[in-house]
């Protein structure tokens, strides 16, 4: 990855940051990845080839306010997101626009063009129809699934029934206790990443 591209992450990453919500409060439910923990995950990720940024066809399975949709499609050829809750989505445009300026203002990297949101249940067949419509790209395409932790278990079994063998699913939110899902290889020698992200690979 070369220094602009970095720093235009790293730029990315600290506009979401200082933007994140959850734990306390009443939107104590929203937890947000921290984004300045997955920017040190990518230079394994992309030595290992789990992106290829070339490639890879990413989805986000409950990507909120679209943040990881964002910092990921610097470095994936198709960013794709499915979020439940229509209020938390709505945040993405305005939040983009104003990323949008920041970066312009600072002479960084414009953000891509490949970004593709769409509102309703991950485990729900019409959305992955709605999807392959809209996006060009059928489930069953997809190279890298994640998820905040919250219905990982179902994503699993779904990437697990649904995916193409060899997909990786990322689960943000582990910790020295990592869940195993059948169907799905931890891949023990790169995760948990920065003591957050679970790694694993449809078999």
């Amino acid at each position: 990855m070369d220094d602009f591209l970095f720093k235009t992450l790293q730029r990315v990453a600290r506009f979401y940051d200082d933007r994140k919500v959850g734990d306390i409060g009443p939107l104590g439910f929203r937890r947000s990845t921290d984004l300045k923990k997955l920017t040190g995950c990518l230079d394994r990720l992309l030595d290992e080839r789990i992106i290829d940024p070339a490639e890879t066809r990413f989805m986000d399975l409950g990507c909120a306010d679209g943040r990881v949709n964002v910092f990921l499609s610097y470095l994936v050829k198709k960013s794709v997101g499915i979020e439940l809750d229509d209020w938390t989505l709505e945040e993405y445009a305005p939040l983009r626009s104003e990323l949008d300026g920041v970066l312009h203002r600072e002479g960084r990297m414009s953000l891509p063009e490949n970004i593709s949101l769409f509102h309703g249940d991950s485990m729900n067949r019409a959305v992955h129809e709605q999807v392959a419509r809209e996006s060009g790209v059928e489930f069953e395409d997809f190279d890298l699934f994640y998820t905040y932790l919250i219905m990982h278990e179902e994503f699993a079994e779904l990437i697990a029934e649904k995916a193409k063998t060899g997909s990786v699913f990322m689960v943000y939110g582990v910790y020295k206790i990592l869940p195993r899902y059948p169907g799905l290889l931890h891949l023990e020698n790169l995760s948990p990443m920065e003591g957050v992200l679970g790694v694993y690979r449809k078999i």
